[in-house]
């Protein structure tokens, strides 16, 4: 470790916004995002002795919280999800948002996308992994993640009616990141 490189505990806090984020778009619950995030902390703080210095922190971090959540997932199978979407709309606050297309109709479009399509566009469009980084931490080929990623795309671009050649007028970077066909693969 270098002068200028943090140790991995002090740099576990830089990666909390991604996480965070990373936590919203599995669960699409503000307060299940949070304890997902936080387990996925405790977990981290309590195997630091299993992380390899000098290997990508920010995947480890994501790995064992995509973990963990599908681990909670298996458990909570019996409980009664909020199918209709009421309890989870009602906590949303439509943000202020320019431009042709509303985040609000972004969200709707981006949750009626099977879960490993979305999990691989948040990953390689709105977290900047690569194809292969993604793949390692979703277990999984890199042609899997590339088919996900591409399959939603599309998806998206149908259910919100862009025709080839449109663009998006939108300020949010995350948004833009997602829906991007510039995907992050080794130059």
């Amino acid at each position: 470790m270098t002068e200028t490189q943090k140790a991995p505990r002090d740099e576990l806090v830089d990666h909390l916004p991604a996480l965070r984020a990373f936590a919203l778009s599995l669960t699409r619950n503000s307060s299940s995002a949070d304890d997902l995030v936080q387990d996925t902390v405790v977990k981290a703080w309590t195997n630091f002795d299993k992380f390899q210095t000098g290997t990508n922190l920010r995947a480890w971090l994501f790995t064992i919280l995509r973990n963990t959540f599908y681990s909670s997932r298996r458990k909570l199978k019996r409980e009664v999800a909020d199918v209709d979407g009421v309890f989870t709309a009602g906590l949303a606050e439509k943000p202020e948002h320019d431009g042709r297309l509303q985040f609000a109709d972004f969200r709707k479009a981006f949750e009626q996308l099977r879960d490993e399509q979305r999990e691989a566009l948040i990953l390689v469009g709105a977290s900047g992994f690569t194809y292969e980084e993604a793949a390692e931490m979703c277990g999984c080929a890199v042609g899997t993640i590339k088919s996900r990623a591409n399959r939603a795309r599309a998806r998206l671009a149908e259910l919100l009616h862009l025709e080839e050649g449109d663009r998006l007028e939108l300020t949010d970077q995350a948004t833009m990141a997602v829906l991007s066909s510039a995907s992050h693969t080794p130059g």
